[in-house]
């Protein structure tokens, strides 16, 4: 009886990975699409002439300033 029921928890546990595995690999694709849609809009924004790191420049500053307050 002991041993069934350890089976019984060694398969839930295995179920579990292989569940969390599979979804870990979907989290990663969806990372991986949101960065190139984000790499191809710096990348029309570069084009369009904004200057990205003189935007984040100045946001960090107006962050600064608001912790501040």
């Amino acid at each position: 009886m002991a041993d069934a029921n350890k089976d019984e928890q060694i398969g839930f546990h295995k179920g579990a990975l292989t569940t969390l595995a599979k979804e870990h690999q979907e989290i990663v694709k969806i990372v991986q699409i949101t960065e190139q849609l984000m790499q191809a809009h710096m990348k029309a924004l570069k084009d369009l002439g904004v200057d990205l790191e003189a935007e984040a420049k100045k946001a960090a500053e107006a962050m600064k300033k608001a912790e501040k307050k």
